[in-house]
């Protein structure tokens, strides 16, 4: 299949970028340029602003001819049932007998909660409730530019059943290089029997990278808690109990 513009199959796409020169008619030039080297060809560009000194930004709408094969996309599919809160705390009491302790945090120097807060606090998203909510949960929400080893230890501590840890900050991948380096940390820190389930979060993952950055679970953009809380009962204890 082909983008759809103004007519089913027209091939007609939309893009924004910046280039660092300022604006004018050559700017403008360099810009439909870089569209036609991105196979959008004619490309016309529709809107054109400086952006301070030296840096133009773009929109540019024309046609590719590329075509789309569903058949060859390859996704992480939910591969655990959603469950409602009062079921969540139910699966927990009945078959771990505990609170199940999850530990939060955004690591290095990302500063940014949004993403950790609208899992964990009580208030939540979206009008669902974050984790905190839940009965059978023991949060502990380290907040922002929580370094490494300051996670491994309050997870030691707390006796963390999962670290969630949410990346906001992708310049220069800082959010690929923080995972990496947490990964290892705790591979170094726990053996495998105690080591707690690891999972990542922000909008600029890929979900298919797990076993490239070391974690149990990516989840990306548009994420609930009540999609988290599922997955913490699936592989906890679900997925735990069924294995022999």
């Amino acid at each position: 299949m082909r983008p759809y513009g103004d007519t089913t199959g027209d091939g007609m796409v939309q893009v924004s970028f910046t280039l660092p020169v300022t604006h004018d008619k050559r700017a403008e030039g360099a810009a439909v340029q870089l569209a036609n080297r991105m196979g959008i060809d004619p490309a016309m560009v529709v809107h054109a602003k400086g952006m301070g000194d030296g840096f133009t930004f773009f929109v540019v709408y024309g046609r590719v001819n590329h075509l789309v094969d569903l058949n060859a996309v390859q996704v992480v599919e939910r591969d655990f049932a959603l469950l409602s809160a009062k079921d969540v705390n139910a699966v927990i009491k009945q078959r771990l007998r505990r609170k199940l302790s999850v530990v939060g945090a955004c690591i290095g120097t990302d500063a940014h909660t949004v993403g950790i807060d609208a899992i964990l606090n009580v208030k939540g998203i979206a009008g669902e409730k974050g984790l905190e909510y839940y009965r059978e949960l023991k949060v502990t929400n380290m907040g922002a530019q929580v370094s490494v080893p300051e996670l491994v230890e309050t997870a030691r501590a707390e006796k963390a059943d999962a670290v969630l840890v949410s990346q906001v900050v992708t310049q220069r991948d800082a959010h690929l290089h923080n995972t990496r380096e947490m990964s290892a940390a705790f591979r170094e820190a726990l053996p495998a029997g105690r080591r707690p389930l690891l999972i990542v979060g922000g909008p600029r993952f890929d979900e298919t990278m797990t076993d490239e950055l070391g974690v149990d679970r990516i989840f990306g953009r548009g994420t609930t808690p009540g999609e988290v809380a599922s997955y913490l009962v699936h592989a906890l204890i679900t997925q735990r109990k069924a294995t022999p």
